[in-house]
């Protein structure tokens, strides 16, 4: 099977998220800020800068770095005791 497993038109989901955040009143929400927080809870998850690379696309750690904030509490976690 060639080509994309769920097409669909670019244009459409940023549409889509656009009327979707002004209908529920959400202001100053863009949809790459999704990108930065998804990567965010996967670093929290434990996945690697490999792993993370992998689902976000980014090629280099200085480009994934950027959107990774890792909160100070999440770098102590007791399954690494």
């Amino acid at each position: 099977m060639d080509g994309p497993i769920f097409p669909y038109n670019s244009n459409s989901v940023g549409t889509a998220f656009t009327r979707a955040c002004a209908k529920l009143r959400i202001e100053d929400l863009c949809f790459h800020d999704l990108r930065h927080e998804a990567t965010s809870r996967l670093f929290e998850q434990g996945y690697d800068i490999t792993e993370l690379g992998a689902v976000t696309l980014h090629q280099s750690w200085n480009e994934l770095k950027r959107y990774t904030q890792v909160r100070p509490e999440h770098l102590h976690r007791s399954d690494f005791a």
